[in-house]
């Protein structure tokens, strides 16, 4: 990479920021269309965040991506929000507008994409069941009901959690389906076994010795399941599905697609995903 005085920063921000994977696949992004530019990760605090972004866009910066816990805070103070970020109430990128900050969140497009990829279909009439509604759950959850799915799942261990994303589902759609399931193994595997698409969106599996959430009578063939864990090629859970008769990858393809699709944003540009995925795959497995 030859930097220079034209040299044009894009960015990710977080608090803290050492984990994040942005950098390894933007920057190959970069190289490839052989663009003056190169991609930084910054530690913000929350409370810096709205007087940080501004100033990044008088320095030059063509965007920026945000994760946590910057994500709320910047739905709640850039006034010019995307459809996505209004959705999902979250902005993961920023764009810089001759008009000012514009907020966007391509976490869903990113779960779509690597649902497509993956399986080949989409979530439209799929009986879908999210195990996890926190923040990336609760994503994928509005995304299937923007997008068709014919009845949404619930679990999670906490309750309150359940209740609130169903709450907002209802607003998204009111005619959805959506079941909400008691936090038990009994139960969790009776709705899994009614669901065509699963995803699992808790950390667990996130460290080699967790024990699977799902047993093999889970699973079937004619399932899919896409674990948004993307540490591994393959967690416990994917190991038990697959040997189940079940569809199985892992959130690699959804990290990638939500990144390709800020880079578009930004640039206009269509990148290079097979090498931004090569790339991912080479910092995270070993490949």
């Amino acid at each position: 990479m030859n930097l220079s005085g034209h040299t044009q920063p894009f960015a990710v921000l977080g608090h803290p920021i050492g984990h994040t994977l942005s950098p390894v696949m933007h920057n190959m992004a970069l190289q490839a269309l052989e663009m003056d530019a190169i991609y930084l990760a910054f530690d913000v605090a929350p409370e810096r965040l709205m007087s940080t972004l501004p100033a990044m866009a008088d320095m030059g910066f063509r965007g920026v991506n945000l994760t946590v816990p910057l994500k709320e805070v910047a739905f709640r103070g850039i006034a010019d929000l995307a459809d996505t970020a209004s959705l999902l109430g979250a902005v993961n990128t920023v764009e810089f507008t001759p008009e000012g900050l514009r907020g966007h969140n391509t976490d869903g497009v990113g779960f779509l994409r690597a649902v497509d990829e993956a399986f080949g279909c989409d979530v439209t009439g799929k009986p879908v069941m999210m195990l996890g509604c926190g923040g990336a759950g609760r994503a994928v959850a509005l995304t299937c009901a923007r997008h068709g799915a014919g009845r949404l799942t619930l679990t999670d261990l906490d309750a309150e959690r359940v209740t609130r994303l169903a709450e907002e589902l209802v607003a998204v759609d009111a005619s959805l389906d959506i079941q909400c399931v008691e936090a038990s193994p009994e139960a969790w595997t009776r709705s899994a076994r009614e669901a065509e698409l699963l995803v699992q969106a808790t950390p667990v599996g996130m460290k080699p010795t967790d024990e699977p959430l799902l047993g093999a009578e889970a699973f079937g063939a004619g399932q899919m399941l896409l674990d948004l864990i993307y540490m591994y090629p393959q967690t416990g859970l994917m190991t038990v599905a697959r040997e189940a008769g079940a569809k199985v990858a892992n959130g690699l393809g959804m990290l990638l697609h939500q990144g390709v699709r800020s880079f578009e944003i930004w640039t206009g540009k269509t990148p290079p995903v097979d090498r931004m995925r090569e790339a991912l795959e080479a910092r995270v497995y070993g490949a």
